[in-house]
């Protein structure tokens, strides 16, 4: 979804190639960051339980509060999306007119409108999709991991059948490359917030590098498996997407992908034809569906560990007796992806939670600093290498993509761009929770809450 509108956005082959080399990278220093935390504080929660050891109670709730309404039931919605918008290569979904669709507004001053009767159809089957992978996680964790396997095998294979497929039919050009777009502008203060406007695509993309952590209570040998995952998940990742990205541009020019709304579909369809499209479109149905179930069974975890320390409803911090699994923080994350899926569209939800994300990552990258001061001679089976410079490139890149996308963000609102003010809806949900902290920290513990199969 998001490779039309980055070539929207920036107009250059060549900045299109570095903006995922330079987001794959950045992220990669992540994971490295995150890696050795992880095997430092190998417990389930990922960020939220690093939080609390790096700075206190409160961070970590807000983050994991950020988790809820933000970061990661947004991602679950976004993905959904794609899911449900690919499926439309197959079934005709129904849509209300454009007047209709914007006939009943929901405003909120100051960030914008949101449209409830926008894509209706997808939306249905956004929803669809998400109940039904919760239902999976809810009935079995082995179930929830076995389809996650599937699904990635499935994934990766079908991406490098595209790269092979389109490469080897010698049907493009390779002039596309490194062809810019008519109306791409050369100017520096031009190319820096398009950039950076792209990057958010291909952050998203390589996102899911911290989830590993908020399962890793559960890893066989988490101080071998959570680098080894984090590295060499993120370096394929790198490859692949470099790969495809340099794919598409050699079967469409810039100017023809902006404009493209199925861009797997529309390249490989100029190779094989009718068929070819809707293998892709296939791949990708399956692909999303896989990396939903993904979302969905990771992220649970930091509603479960919010709940079981009472800094949440109590209900949510409960297993179920029958399954085994957390179902009520799956139930609960459920609803609000569900309602997100309702408020909002692909970009506004994807634009939204990787921008939440990176305010923390930043913190994140800081916390390794106050860890190393805090337990100096503590085991660290996965030490970083290159402390303290990566961090600080890290911490720096996320502070210059935070503030440019906020402005933005803001500028496109004013000029009418955008309905909505991406980046500060997802502030302004991220302090709600903080009210709520001192309601939670108040409450009395009450009995214990049985949860009922």
């Amino acid at each position: 979804m998001k490779p039309a509108t980055m070539a929207a956005q920036l107009g250059s082959p060549l900045l299109l190639l570095l903006v995922w080399v330079v987001a794959g990278v950045v992220s990669l220093f992540g994971g490295m960051i995150n890696a050795e935390v992880g095997c430092l504080i190998p417990e389930s929660g990922g960020q939220y339980a690093y939080f609390r050891q790096m700075y206190n109670n409160f961070f970590a709730y807000l983050f994991g509060w950020a988790c809820f309404i933000v970061i990661n039931t947004a991602s679950i919605s976004g993905i959904a999306f794609v899911f449900a918008d690919y499926l439309q290569y197959f079934i005709k979904l129904p849509r209300f007119s454009q007047s209709v669709e914007h006939s009943i507004p929901f405003v909120i001053p100051f960030i914008g409108k949101f449209y409830l009767l926008e894509n209706v159809g997808v939306k249905a089957i956004a929803t669809l999709i998400i109940i039904v992978l919760t239902w999976i996680n809810i009935k079995s964790l082995k179930a929830g991991g076995a389809v996650q396997v599937f699904f990635s095998i499935l994934k990766v294979a079908a991406l490098i059948f595209l790269i092979g497929a389109i490469f080897f039919s010698g049907s493009g050009t390779l002039l596309n490359l490194r062809q810019d777009s008519s109306t791409f502008d050369h100017s520096l203060w031009k190319i820096i917030p398009a950039f950076i406007a792209a990057t958010t695509g291909a952050l998203a993309a390589y996102d899911g590098w911290n989830n590993l952590g908020f399962v890793s209570g559960e890893i066989k040998n988490p101080q071998k498996n959570i680098p080894r995952g984090l590295i060499l998940g993120l370096i394929t990742c790198i490859i692949i997407y470099a790969l495809t990205n340099e794919a598409y541009l050699y079967m469409l020019p810039v100017d023809t992908m902006k404009n493209s709304s199925l861009v797997a579909s529309d390249a490989l369809y100029k190779v094989m034809g009718v068929a070819g499209g809707g293998f892709v479109a296939l791949m990708v149905v399956l692909s999303t569906a896989g990396a939903t179930n993904g979302n969905l069974f990771t992220s649970s975890r930091v509603i479960y560990a919010m709940g079981e320390e009472r800094i949440f409803f109590a209900f949510t911090g409960k297993v179920s007796s029958k399954y085994n699994t957390p179902a009520s923080a799956l139930l609960l994350q459920c609803v609000w992806a569900v309602i997100l899926v309702f408020i909002g569209s692909f970009d506004m939800l994807m634009d939204m939670f990787v921008f939440i994300s990176w305010i923390f990552y930043a913190f994140a990258a800081y916390g390794i600093f106050i860890l190393r001061k805090k337990m100096p001679d503590a085991h660290r089976p996965y030490k970083l290498k290159g402390y303290p410079y990566l961090p600080i490139i890290f911490i720096f890149f996320s502070m210059l993509y935070v503030v440019i996308t906020l402005y933005n963000d803001i500028n496109n609102y004013m000029v009418g761009k955008s309905p909505i003010i991406n980046s500060v809806f997802g502030l302004a949900l991220t302090a709600m929770g903080i009210p709520l902290y001192w309601y939670f920290k108040k409450k009395p513990v009450s009995n214990e809450v049985i949860l009922q199969d």
